[in-house]
């Protein structure tokens, strides 16, 4: 059940390895090549991901009223908030490199936070589907190199927090999955639009919009409740 939570973690680790070997060496044009061909592949992936539905209007209506609870709620702007107070809080005073927990903080909020962590880590328990995990470990892989060639050894920590999050996410899914696959409709339509905030992280990876995706989050959660009625 948690190979996939497993393998992000070790894609942080190795990768935040190599950042640390690597220093501050790294061109800004290579990383921005390199990200932009991750975004490339997050599209195909949230694309695919699309495609298993049998309900276009599950995804439509959860889409709309999900954005509606996390515009309301400011899930986007709490979040911001909450890493720059903890920013502010662990940033040196004094001249130099980054600080340990600066690092750990910035890179746990990039890795943890997200549609794929959420969706990937569901997956992850309810179906055993490893793919979505899989993939984010290669973007986390490459961020994790390009962090800690500037921000040092605190974004290793983070490794920490990708296990205990997504795993703590894939373990209770599983123990809710006899609830859920009662609907044979559920885990699909959750994925369908999951998937549609994986596009939505692509085209901000690709610098083509700035959507506020964390608003979009509680959509994910609501064909729970719609497959019971559609």
């Amino acid at each position: 059940m948690l190979v996939g939570t497993l393998v992000n973690t070790g894609a942080v680790i190795i990768g935040s390895l190599i950042g640390l070997l690597l220093g501050n060496i790294l061109p800004e044009r290579l990383r921005d090549t390199v990200m932009k061909g991750l975004g490339l592949c997050t599209l195909f992936v949230g694309i695919d991901g699309m495609l298993g539905g049998s309900n276009a209007l599950i995804a439509i209506i959860s889409v709309a009223v999900g954005a509606v609870i996390g515009e309301l709620c400011d899930l986007d702007g709490h979040l911001n908030r909450f890493a720059e107070g903890l920013e502010k809080k662990f940033r040196k005073s004094q001249e130099g490199g980054p600080s340990l927990a600066e690092g750990f903080v910035t890179a746990s909020l990039v890795f943890c936070v997200g549609a794929m962590t959420i969706v990937g880590a569901l997956n992850d328990g309810l179906t055993g589907n490893h793919e979505m995990l899989f993939t984010k470990a290669t973007l986390d892989f490459v961020s994790s190199i390009i962090f800690a060639s500037s921000l040092g050894l605190g974004v290793m920590l983070s490794a920490a927090a990708v296990l205990t999050i997504e795993g703590g996410i894939a373990c209770l899914a599983s123990l809710v999955a006899p609830l859920l696959q009662q609907n044979p409709n559920t885990v699909p339509e959750m994925t369908v639009v999951g998937s549609v905030l994986i596009v939505g992280i692509s085209l901000n990876l690709l610098g083509v919009t700035k959507l506020k995706i964390m608003n979009y989050v509680p959509a994910i959660f609501l064909p729970i409740l719609l497959c019971l009625f559609m």
